[in-house]
């Protein structure tokens, strides 16, 4: 019961707003986003579902400050991030984001723990604590194994859990990846969206994956389903954790 009322006690950490973006092109408008609204909470993954050209990676860029809404509010963990400027953006997202991209964009001449320790070398962090840290969550993605190895040495989804530790190494509390299994099989994608999952839940992070494909967008807890800039229907699914990989 206790437990019920944290829960509700609990604010949203991502709460967006009448959120629009409106392109002009010659004399016509064309609205990317037309008045979306929808919050999420701690631990939660989402997936933003979509066609191509529906709205979604706008929707992620403006969550994650790349991009500034036409109108609309987006606050995350409290703050106005709309209202930003884009210095501020810069120190806010060092401070609370981690991203995962589709090409994994792992430097080719570093290794594994090298590429995961870059992020921390940005903060400031001494070498022997980035380095640390690097290998602390290699582990945690399972590639004890593969520390040492340069990138032309790992599979695709190993490069991929490279990036994964990457983006969490700077204990970001938001995660934001787009089409982040895009290059991988589809057992490797299974694993490597389980793993993402478990730790964020794990970590009470927030994950927002953008996806055209409604199979990968199964894994989340909340699918937001996005057409034409707008919103079209939130399912929620509680997932119970598969088994250790």
């Amino acid at each position: 019961m206790e437990e019920e009322t944290e829960k509700k006690k609990e604010s949203p950490i991502i709460q967006v707003r009448n959120l629009y973006k409106i392109y002009r092109v010659g004399e016509t408008k064309v609205f990317a986003l037309n008045g979306v609204d929808f919050s999420l909470q701690r631990g939660e993954f989402c997936a933003v579902v979509g066609p191509s050209g529906s709205g979604k990676s706008t929707l992620l860029n403006m969550m994650a400050g790349l991009e500034k809404p036409s109108k609309g509010e987006i606050i995350i963990a409290g703050t106005h991030i709309e209202r930003m400027t884009e210095k501020e953006l810069v120190t806010f997202r060092r401070e609370n984001v981690g991203f995962i991209f589709q090409s994994y964009n792992l430097l080719k001449t570093m290794n594994a723990v090298e590429n995961v320790a870059l992020p921390l070398s940005f903060r400031g962090v001494p070498k022997k604590e980035r380095l640390e840290l690097a290998r602390k969550y290699l582990k945690l993605v399972g590639l004890e194994k593969q520390m040492n190895h340069m990138a032309n040495e790992m599979s695709g989804g190993q490069q991929q859990r490279v990036g994964i530790a990457r983006a969490l190494v700077v204990n970001p509390r938001i995660i934001f990846a787009d089409e982040p299994t895009g290059n991988l099989d589809s057992r490797t994608t299974k694993d490597v969206l389980n793993l993402m999952r478990r730790i964020v839940r794990k970590r009470k992070q927030t994950l927002i994956m953008v996806t055209h494909d409604n199979y990968l967008a199964g894994f989340a807890d909340k699918q937001i389903h996005i057409v034409d800039g707008k919103i079209l229907k939130i399912e929620e699914q509680h997932h119970e954790d598969e088994e250790e990989l």
